[in-house]
């Protein structure tokens, strides 16, 4: 609980206040106990350092985006792991920094932070099925993937990955590659990044059958979203599947007073029904 507490505490503030890689391996604590949290913040620091020595003090963005791609792809050996996409260590930032493997959204929080630490403006994309980074320059803006070694993305490259990943049927007759591509461009907020990378993990540990591991998540997710009522549903059930049906039935409560209309609202309201059965027989 106290890890929750200090992950609770580091997202008090406002959004731009939020130390990511901070709140990464906060997450990761849970896996992790007694995790080297401040250790592993330094090591981010030492190879910002070792970066900034290899610039110019006249390096503009483009150098800069060079270096750094140079730097920790190529002289590092960072790597997406396309292999082992699913394995859940290349979801915590610990993990990721030892492996020097990961997912793009893990491998761009490390991107960007180095990044920012030489002064380059970089910030995460949320784009629909593969997480991105981009940076604003004199002649447009640069979108990169840090998941295949800080590629840059042209246009053509982000419309053909949109209609890999966007039915066709919810566009209302629109041409996926006719869509505005500005749309799926806009950087995301540290929340939004953490709240992507716990759904990440969410849906590794259902797929796992680890509901443990889940509800540690949802904890982290409800932090991050206290307005999230799916993962509020979730939480519940979960609480329900480790026999923690006291906590089952207030979070369902909970959620069925905020979705009364919920297309589950119904299964939810039998559930709730059972599960003040087994709390009364508890007591």
């Amino acid at each position: 609980m106290a890890a929750l507490e200090a992950f609770t505490q580091l997202l008090a503030g406002g959004d731009e206040r939020i130390e990511l890689a901070r709140a990464c391996l906060l997450i990761a604590e849970d896996v992790y106990p007694g995790l080297d949290v401040e250790g592993y913040v330094n090591e981010v620091a030492r190879l910002a350092l070792r970066l900034r020595a290899r610039l110019s003090r006249t390096a503009g963005a483009e150098e800069k985006v060079v270096e750094l791609n140079q730097f920790l792809f190529d002289e590092l050996g960072y790597t997406g792991n396309a292999e082992e996409y699913y394995d859940p260590r290349n979801s915590y930032l610990n993990e990721v920094i030892d492996r020097r493997t990961g997912i793009p959204i893990t491998l761009s929080v490390l991107y960007m932070e180095l990044g920012r630490k030489i002064g380059l403006p970089l910030e995460g994309v949320s784009f629909p099925g593969h997480f991105l980074v981009r940076v604003r320059m004199r002649g447009g803006m640069l979108v990169l993937d840090p998941f295949a070694g800080g590629e840059p993305q042209s246009e053509d490259e982000l419309r053909a990955r949109l209609e890999r990943v966007i039915p066709r049927d919810v566009t209302g007759g629109v041409p996926v590659r006719n869509l505005p591509l500005e749309q799926f461009l806009e950087p995301a907020t540290n929340r939004q990044i953490l709240a992507r990378l716990l759904r990440n993990l969410k849906g590794i540990y259902r797929q796992a059958e680890m509901p443990e591991r889940m509800l540690d998540v949802l904890n982290r997710a409800l932090v991050v979203s206290p307005d999230s009522t799916s993962d509020l549903r979730d939480r519940g059930i979960v609480y329900e599947q480790l026999q923690a049906y006291r906590a089952a039935l207030r979070d369902l409560t909970d959620y069925v007073a905020r979705e009364p209309d919920a297309a589950d609202s119904d299964e939810m309201r039998a559930k709730l029904i059972e599960l003040s059965s087994r709390c009364a027989r508890l007591n």
